[in-house]
Parts: C-alpha cells; sequence; structure tokens
C-alpha cells in the first residue's frame, strides 16, 4: 500500500468507493473476519492475518536466497578464479542485496512483532481504530501504533482491485487523504477476495460491518467463526490448509502436506517469537464492555478458532453459513449478478438498486 501514498486515490478504487449508509448487495454476511463483537465494539482482522504463512515462507526463501550471491563469489573467485572477475563480484553483491532486502522487509514484519493487528470498530465514537505496528519502547499507557478512520459519509472506504501473479485479488480499504487530495495513510480492512466471483462475498462483507455501525449487534447473523486471540500449533495448522481453499479435495491436501507443514511451522515460530497487540489507554478506556451485554462474544460455550467452530457445526451447535437480507435492498437477490454489474457500473445500473436509508 506504500506505492499509494503521496499520490491520489487510485482511479478504480474511487469508482468503486463503498457507501456507510445504504446497503451495498442483498446479503448480510461475515466470511472469516471478526474477532470479538459487543454492544460497544467489533474487532475484524486484517488481511495479512489470513495468509501470513505464504507472506513468511516468500521471506524465509528469499533468506536463503541470500546465499546466492556468496555462492556465486567462490565459484567465481576461488572454484573457477578467471571466470567472473569484477563483474562477478558485482553480480554476487547485487544478488544478496536485493534477496536480504526483501527478506528483511517481509521477515521484520511478522517476526518480533505483533501476532495480530486487529481492526476496530467502535460505535459509540464512530471511529475505526487500527493497529498497525508494534511500540517496541512504549511508556506507560502508551500502546502500539494505531491509526484512526472516522465512521462519516466523507470517509474514503473502496474495494480495491490488484492484480497479482495469483489472479485479481480485492481489498477493502480505507484512505486518507491530504488537502490536496494525496492518500497520506491507507489501511486493509478484513480479509482478501480472490476473483471476481467473491465480489459477492466482499459486499455482504462490507453490508455486515455496516449494519453493526449504524444499527448495532441486534441484527448481525452470528459470523462465519470468532478467531482465536491465543493462537495454538493447532489452529497454526489449520490456517495453513484452509490457506489452500476451505473445500480443497482430500487428495489434494494429502499432495501439499509438506507444504502445508512447512507453513504451519513458519506460522507458529513467527507467532511465539512475537506478541498480542496493546490498545493504548486513550482507547482502552473507552471501550469497557457492560456487565451483562447481551451481545458479547465469544462468551461461555461458543467456539472459537476454526477446530472448534467446525465441530460445533458438526454437532448442530453452531450456524452453518448464517446470513441475513440487508434491510433497504430494493433489487435483484442474485448477489453475483448484482456484484458483476457493480463492477462494471457501480455508479449506475447497480446504484439503481438501492435505496437511501430513511426512503
Amino acid at each position: 500500500m506504500k506505492k499509494c501514498i503521496g499520490k491520489p486515490v487510485p482511479a478504480w478504487d474511487m469508482a468503486h468507493r463503498l457507501p456507510i449508509d445504504r446497503p451495498v448487495g442483498p446479503k448480510i454476511q461475515d466470511f472469516g473476519s471478526t474477532f470479538r463483537v459487543n454492544s460497544t465494539f467489533m474487532d475484524a482482522v486484517e488481511p495479512s492475518f489470513l495468509e501470513k504463512q505464504w507472506y513468511i515462507t516468500g521471506g524465509t526463501l528469499a533468506f536463503v536466497c541470500v546465499g546466492i550471491g556468496p555462492y556465486v563469489y567462490w565459484l567465481t573467485q576461488i572454484r573457477y578464479p578467471d571466470a567472473g572477475g569484477i563483474f562477478g563480484n558485482f553480480f554476487a553483491l547485487c544478488v544478496s542485496t536485493v534477496f536480504a532486502h526483501i527478506a528483511f522487509k517481509v521477515l521484520r514484519r511478522f517476526f518480533f512483532g505483533l501476532r495480530y493487528r486487529p481492526v476496530r470498530f467502535h460505535r459509540q465514537k464512530k471511529t475505526l481504530y487500527s493497529i498497525r505496528k508494534r511500540r517496541y519502547f512504549a511508556g506507560p499507557g502508551d500502546g502500539d501504533i494505531v491509526w484512526e478512520a472516522p465512521w462519516t459519509r466523507g470517509s474514503i472506504f473502496c474495494l480495491h482491485s490488484e492484480d497479482t501473479p495469483f489472479g485479481t485479488v480485492f481489498h477493502i480499504r480505507h484512505y486518507a487523504i491530504d488537502d490536496d487530495g494525496n492518500v497520506v495513510q491507507a489501511f486493509s480492512i478484513g480479509r482478501e477476495w480472490t476473483g471476481e466471483a467473491q465480489v459477492e462475498m466482499a459486499l455482504a462483507q462490507w453490508n455486515y460491518w455496516c449494519t453493526y455501525m449504524n444499527d448495532g449487534p441486534s441484527q448481525l447473523p452470528k459470523p462465519m467463526l470468532f478467531h482465536t486471540e491465543h493462537e495454538t500449533l493447532r489452529e497454526s495448522f489449520l490456517f495453513s490448509m484452509y490457506s489452500f481453499g476451505l473445500r480443497t479435495p482430500a487428495f489434494f491436501r494429502i499432495v501439499m502436506m509438506p507444504h502445508i507443514l512447512i507453513f504451519t511451522a513458519l506460522r507458529y515460530l513467527a507467532n511465539a517469537t512475537s506478541r498480542a497487540p496493546l490498545w493504548p489507554s486513550s482507547i482502552g478506556s473507552i471501550c469497557t464492555v457492560a456487565s451483562g451485554d447481551p451481545y458479547e462474544e465469544p462468551r461461555p460455550g461458543t467456539p472459537v478458532g476454526w477446530a472448534e467452530t467446525v465441530l460445533a457445526q458438526e454437532r448442530g451447535e453452531y450456524s452453518n453459513n448464517p446470513s441475513a437480507r440487508a434491510e433497504g435492498w430494493l433489487g435483484t437477490d442474485d448477489g453475483k449478478q448484482h456484484a458483476a454489474a457493480w463492477l462494471k457500473d457501480p455508479a449506475g445500473r447497480a446504484g439503481s438498486f438501492v435505496m437511501q436509508r430513511g426512503n
């Protein structure tokens, strides 16, 4: 996201801006983006939480590849002393420098940092608080580094699209801009959405957060699951396995098991070297949950994490794929059809499907 800093909000993102005061699709549904919820605040994940085993593995491979430089130096200066000369030395230095830079950039974020970085939706303050970085030398009450985003019509929330080697991915983002319209801060909320087929899910997720902030938790369906804030080795394994797909055939999972085990070990090691986030006292003081709050979850008896939730669903003790219809929605109930139209023309045909709140 740093490439956006100092520039205008990408045109595609602005064209696909998300309103906070009306539904953007027929469904309200969470898709695995929630830590906890109550009458005061909701804590959501950000994309790297679900996919960090991929980043860590990439950073680890880059760290290993730093050794290519010394190996080239050995080949050109010792094994074959007349093969490379000064150009071989320069090539070896460049290779090691590039991979060292990649490894440092990636690994410093996940090792000796924070196990997770929640995005807090605060209803009374009408503000989002996003923990961004660990503060290593914090004074009493300082907590970690937090960015704020006001929950107002003027705030810029968008669906962001980006082409990657794995296809087009989408994030829900907030942009803060200066007086010249250039981006000064940007952060993503929730999970990553892969391909246009999942945009329907992204719109339903946005409806979920809007319903909470505007109307409270009483009308919310249960989230897909409550993510654990105390990740165990078993949870790290399930994160790694499900990152290949929730409904991936057993045969494919068996074939990919060596990769899954590597992911598990690296994710667990990253968690072991990091700590839980600390909210500044100024934010913690306004996030007190009333005793007996009927909407506080997870509570005793509520499954937390992948393993407990799947088992509870098999026993019929937790909803499977819970959702609700968006209040005030006047358009088609075909979420995929609407999402496809909204991608092509968010302000035109798709925009005509919705009704302003209160009309």
